[in-house]
């Protein structure tokens, strides 16, 4: 079974970091990008971070740029989401994500986030 687990949400002061893991097993981890969204009370999940761990080309939305880092351990299947400077506006259920082919997309259980101002 294809199974993702997200954790190390909490809540911060704004200013403040956290460092998401996302543990993954049942696929091949080296042979897809696993992705990082997040959703806020009322609003649409958004897309934030991705990462290829093949070749380690990544992705930022610009409201995280620079502030967020994903990184991969390929050895633990796990990736990483090292949040810095954060504001309120960060606050939100964070969830990792791989998509192993059409209509097979897989969600961990999201870890929440909040910051506080």
């Amino acid at each position: 079974d294809v199974q993702l687990q997200a954790s190390g949400g909490g809540v911060v002061q704004a200013g403040g970091s956290l460092r998401l893991s996302c543990t993954t097993s049942g696929f091949t981890f080296d042979d897809y990008a696993i992705g990082w969204f997040r959703q806020a009370p009322g609003k649409e999940r958004e897309g934030i971070s991705c990462i290829n761990s093949s070749d380690g080309n990544t992705y930022y939305a610009d409201s995280v740029k620079g502030r967020f880092t994903i990184s991969s351990d390929n050895a633990k299947n796990t990736v990483y989401l090292r949040m810095n400077s954060l504001k309120p506006e960060d606050t939100a259920v964070y969830y990792c994500h791989v998509g192993l082919g059409v209509l097979r997309n897989y969600w961990g259980k999201g870890t929440q986030v909040t910051v506080s101002s």
